[in-house]
């Protein structure tokens, strides 16, 4: 009866997914986004609290019966890209797209908080609908709603993902590190400019950057645990304004990714020593502005093995449930999982036959709709079992 309940909501789902897909705001900008969810939860009869340090919301359903509190998480913002898809449902807020699938994370919960608005005479306990703004950029919506006490008394946490590198009818996850931390890095190297034909009256910052970009790649090499992934890239080097002119300034600038504290303290340390250092070997000066990202996400083993046992019952026999690597990209449900028990899951969602080819963050960017049913059967499978626990 419940998959047949949930099967039923797969309609509204689609809809409300196009109809944000279709009106995509940007990070900390979600207002027509959070109005439209909340909407939606009047509708079902859930109280909405509203965030006041941005266009987050939460919904409070409380059963009918004492038990414990879960907290099922969304994202919804979308990013700075002009949509080429050519769907019919394509965003309609030129340079603005849902190329993550926050639009579909948003339907799946959306879905749950209807599924269980009608069950608030067998809930047990209370479940806690968390509409979370701004996750793509940091410091993201997570720490703000933390902050205003959102987990408070809860006691697990559950987010998912709709993710097109994982055909669909594949659901994935992880014990202990997920995700990567993402951390990024501004490094300014100041010389003496001068004429490009008399170089021994000048201090190159070009030359000094040029060999920094070397040495930091020799961090991960030769100073982190080689059983300790982690990632040092340097994404842009600027500087100079002309063939015959040494550059006074020269700006270096990448992201950083590990998956435990201590790698990633070492790593920031390392650069700003190595910054310093080999800047003064040129006679040049360096100033290191370093931001300090989302942490790495680190689900609960008690929690994953709860998603590997209750997945396989919920979904059926033709879902394939993996345990999977770790992956690099960074998630800020990484610190709800700092705060309390919890776990973050992969929903399959790509699809050749539907088009559902294109990375996350593309411009072409789409999911099978599909999964939406996989993972609000997911959402609600893991709440009961911890509810009922």
């Amino acid at each position: 009866m419940e998959n047949t309940l949930l099967e039923q909501l797969l309609p509204d789902m689609v809809a409300w997914r196009r109809h944000l897909h279709m009106h995509p705001e940007l990070s900390y900008q979600e207002k027509e986004t959070s109005a439209y969810v909340a909407a939606r939860l009047d509708e079902f009869g859930i109280e909405v609290i509203r965030s006041s340090a941005g266009f987050g919301l939460t919904g409070i359903l409380k059963g009918d019966k004492p038990g414990k509190t879960v907290v099922l998480r969304a994202d919804m913002d979308a990013l700075n890209i002009t949509e080429e898809s050519g769907s019919e449902y394509a965003s309609q807020n030129h340079g603005v797209m849902h190329a993550c699938g926050h639009d579909g994370h948003t339907a799946m919960l959306l879905a749950a908080a209807s599924y269980y608005s009608t069950r608030r005479a067998e809930l047990r306990g209370e479940l806690r609908f968390l509409f979370q703004p701004a996750e793509e950029i940091c410091p993201g919506g997570a720490k703000d709603m933390i902050a205003e006490g959102v987990l408070e008394g809860a006691d697990a946490v559950y987010g998912l993902h709709l993710w097109t590198p994982l055909p669909l009818g594949t659901i994935g996850s992880a014990p202990g590190p997920l995700m990567a931390s993402a951390d990024e890095f501004f490094i300014d190297i100041t010389g003496k400019g001068g004429h490009g034909g008399i170089p021994h009256r000048t201090v190159d910052s070009i030359v000094a950057a040029a060999a920094l970009v070397t040495q930091l790649q020799t961090i991960v090499s030769r100073n982190v645990d080689p059983l300790k992934p982690a990632v040092l890239s340097v994404g842009t080097i600027q500087g100079g304004s002309a063939q015959n002119i040494i550059a006074e300034r020269c700006r270096i600038t990448g992201t950083v990714r590990a998956f435990d504290e201590e790698t990633r303290y070492l790593i920031r340390r390392r650069i700003e020593e190595m910054a310093v250092s080999v800047a003064a070997v040129y006679g040049a000066e360096a100033n290191v502005d370093y931001m300090m990202g989302y942490p790495p996400l680190v689900n609960d083993e008690a929690e994953f093995n709860r998603f590997f046992r209750v997945a396989p019952e919920a979904l059926g026999d033709s879902i394939n449930v993996i345990r999977m690597e770790k992956i690099m990209p960074a998630e800020d449900f990484a610190y709800y999982v700092k705060e309390i028990p919890g776990c973050f899951i992969f929903v399959g969602a790509g699809n050749p036959d539907k088009n559902a080819v294109y990375p996350h963050h593309h411009s072409k960017f789409d999911f099978d709709e599909d999964a939406m049913l996989h993972g609000v059967k997911l959402l609600v499978a893991l709440a009961e079992s911890c509810l009922h626990e």
